[in-house]
């Protein structure tokens, strides 16, 4: 019976070091995902960022004002006169 005994203790501590180790990972797993996370975020607000001067840019560069403006000075392209626009309706 006092076999049985130490063999019972044996199995239980096997299973509370199993246990400790099987935490140990887990917190160190999450400490890893966590870490990536935050990398991750930090990236999707530059990419934000980035992305809305992008937006502001592409704004900019098709205002047709500035197109306009390219098409009188860079091309010579002018309004047609008045008498020569014809309206057309269906």
């Amino acid at each position: 019976m006092k076999a049985i005994g130490v063999l019972a203790v044996g199995v239980l501590l096997l299973a509370v070091v199993a246990s400790g180790i099987a935490v140990v990972w887990a917190r160190q797993q999450d400490r890893m995902a966590f870490v990536q996370l935050t990398k991750l975020q930090s990236q999707r607000d530059a990419l934000n960022v980035e992305f809305g001067r992008l937006e502001l840019e592409q704004a900019t560069w098709a205002s047709p004002a500035r197109i306009e403006t390219i098409a009188r000075g860079q091309l010579g392209m002018i309004s047609p006169p008045a008498p020569s626009v014809e309206m057309i309706r269906e």
